[in-house]
């Protein structure tokens, strides 16, 4: 039997078919590499949709869990705790708001900022009662609740699963002219996007669309929502992907890597005049704010700082990237890759749609974990601590692949 047959036959007794994971099963982690129950190393690629930025089990992350776990995990909001203060103040001062809101995961970062953003709307711009519009970019995710999918424009995510959430509109991404012309109503409160698209394929926006966003949204009198959950916080070689276009989104969504990897933890910042629109009781999370979460979170930032991680990005990925090319000029079936820091994807060829999930099998078999997205599309986005000598065998890995896969290309 299969070393992994009686992990795969529980899971898929006991719990909701909701995933179509590689047959892997590990249960280790430390720094770029995983192993599975039998032992075998592999280098992981996909770092928890970029939630493990610093590496599996960072020792200083895992030291501030350990030790605030003893002391206290959770008081609800009902209650004051010792340490949200200063995890706010530090945030916010990190990233330049007056305001954190703090959340637990991804998406319910994304359902805040479109909250604070209608409210605003409201009580500031003008806008009718029950009128306030968002506006999302085509091929967006950022979750799978009713709004997010009612965002989306992938049938798998809101195939029915209707009635969905009134108020939205969707524009093509990197399409100023289409941005411009929907700003115009004026009951539209917010445009949320991505600064690059992750699930839809690491697709990188042309130089200056996020300064261009930013322009319009200001003049159109219109929040600039940044949903940096999964480019934010080193992951494409700046601590913000915003930052390249050097703008300030007038709403930050962060998740992910805002724990390491080690719990779920999300914020949202704005200045008081979006920020406190809400007023007491109007919104929360019992976990929101929790003083686990605050610790792990200060840790998790000031480890991304401290170790010089953005910069290590800019440069591995880089060298990801040149390798790449040497690859793609002796297998053409690599028909492209792209990606900013180390958030990288390439798109292949095949003889079926389902080539690239056999090619990650055989990535899988050879070492090195990554995941599939949208049939042609795979992503290579290892933590950020990943050293050049890491890279080249990685990149080996990668170019044994392809030449094991040729024949069935």
């Amino acid at each position: 039997m299969n070393i992994f047959q009686k992990y795969l036959e529980t899971e898929a007794a006991y719990s909701a078919h909701n995933y179509h994971p590689l047959p892997i099963v590990l249960e280790k982690g430390q720094g770029v590499y995983v192993w599975d129950v039998a032992g075998k190393q592999y280098f992981d690629f996909l770092s928890g949709f970029s939630a493990v930025n610093q590496g599996h089990c960072h020792p200083k992350i895992i030291t501030t869990l350990i030790e605030q776990a003893q002391k206290l995990t959770l008081t609800s909001r009902a209650f004051h705790n010792n340490l949200l203060g200063d995890y706010a103040q530090y945030i916010t001062q990190l990233f330049g708001y007056d305001k954190i809101l703090p959340m637990n995961t991804g998406v319910e970062g994304g359902e805040t900022a479109i909250k604070l953003a209608r409210r605003w709307a409201y009580n500031v711009k003008g806008v009718p009662d029950l009128k306030a519009t968002i506006v999302f970019a085509k091929n967006n995710f950022w979750g799978r609740t009713m709004s997010a999918i009612s965002s989306s424009t992938d049938p798998s995510s809101f195939s029915k699963f209707g009635p969905y959430m009134p108020g939205f509109k969707i524009v093509d991404y990197n399409n100023l002219e289409q941005l411009e012309l929907a700003l115009q109503d004026k009951t539209v409160a917010a445009f949320m996007v991505e600064p690059i698209q992750g699930e839809a394929g690491v697709i990188v926006p042309d130089d200056g669309y996020l300064k261009n966003v930013s322009a319009l949204c200001k003049k159109y009198q219109v929040l600039f929502i940044a949903d940096e959950i999964q480019t934010g916080l080193g992951r494409t070689g700046k601590m913000l992907a915003c930052d390249y276009d050097e703008v300030k989104p007038d709403i930050l969504i962060l998740g992910k890597a805002l724990s390491g990897g080690t719990y779920p933890i999300s914020a949202v910042l704005a200045n008081d005049a979006i920020m406190l629109q809400i007023k007491a009781g109007e919104h929360g999370s019992t976990y929101g704010g929790n003083p686990l979460a605050c610790a792990i979170a200060k840790t998790s930032l000031e480890v991304l700082i401290d170790e010089n991680m953005c910069e290590n990005a800019t440069e591995m990925g880089a060298l990801f990237r040149t390798k790449l090319g040497t690859i793609q000029k002796k297998y053409p079936v690599l028909k492209t890759y792209r990606g900013k820091g180390l958030l990288n994807a390439i798109e292949i060829g095949g003889k079926d749609q389902n080539y690239a999930w056999e090619f990650c099998l055989k990535l899988a078999e050879n070492g090195l974990l990554a995941k599939p997205t949208h049939g042609d599309k795979i992503r290579f986005a290892p933590p950020l601590i990943i050293t050049k000598q890491q890279i080249e065998t990685a990149i080996q890995i990668i170019d044994k692949t392809f030449e094991d896969c040729k024949n069935y290309m």
